[in-house]
């Protein structure tokens, strides 16, 4: 007798049908593209960085090209500027034609003070040691200002009717212009209030008084402007740090 043959079962059936899972072939290069972009993104983020802080420590460097060449005898040429008055002041008669020509439009440029020595004082209304030196700037102006020597107030980030309430204060009688921001007291090399600057008739700085001056650091500087003699930079008194 031959041997009964077994009959396939469906589930059988099913098993012998079901086939292995298809594998799709990796695309070259389709995975390995995103590490290079993180590479990329992140080397990019620490450039900008890295510029970041060297643009801020650039910025914090005091600017010592004024000092440097006073301290070799020489004179450097002033940043230029042309600022708003403040207030236009009392002026003698060998000052007063070019003062009014140049502040005519509301507006001096030191361009326009060519031939004419200036005292240029940074100052501000909250600062205690800009208080201090009013009232020999005073002194001076009434003392120079007949002999041709201008001097000039740098009013700078103050409130304007601060600013006038100080000049009423101390009585102060000589040309003031005003900066609502930090650009030109830069330009200058200044980090702080008060500091002078001496410029002679040909718009070079020939002295410099970092902190608040004095009576003889003035008549010094005013000589130094009328004569076009450079003077190296002076410490003087107290001084407020810029805000």
């Amino acid at each position: 007798m031959r041997p009964r043959e077994r009959l396939a079962h469906p589930f059988d059936t099913a098993l012998m049908t079901v086939s292995e899972p298809e594998v799709v072939p990796e695309t070259p290069g389709r995975s390995s593209r995103f590490p290079s972009i993180g590479r990329a993104v992140a080397v990019v983020s620490l450039l900008a960085l890295v510029a970041l802080l060297a643009y801020g420590v650039l910025a914090k460097r005091p600017n010592n090209r004024i000092d440097d060449a006073l301290s070799q005898g020489k004179s450097v040429e002033a940043p230029a500027f042309d600022l708003a008055v403040l207030e236009p002041g009392q002026m003698p008669s060998r000052l007063r034609a070019v003062v009014e020509r140049s502040t005519s439009d509301g507006r001096v440029a030191l361009r326009e003070l060519q031939g004419v020595p200036v005292i240029l004082n940074l100052w501000a209304s909250w600062c205690p040691p800009c208080r201090e030196e009013a009232p020999d700037l005073e002194r001076v102006w009434r003392e120079a200002g007949p002999d041709g020597v201008l001097v000039v107030g740098l009013d700078t980030r103050d409130v304007r009717d601060d600013a006038r309430a100080f000049l009423r204060e101390f009585k102060v009688s000589y040309l003031n212009i005003r900066e609502g921001d930090k650009t030109i007291s830069r330009r200058y090399g200044a980090t702080g209030l008060p500091e002078t600057f001496f410029i002679d008739r040909d718009g070079q700085i020939v002295g410099h008084v970092i902190g608040a001056v004095n009576l003889d650091q003035l008549r010094a500087g005013a000589d130094a402007a009328r004569f076009s003699r450079s003077v190296p930079a002076m410490r003087g008194g107290a001084r407020r740090s810029s805000p």
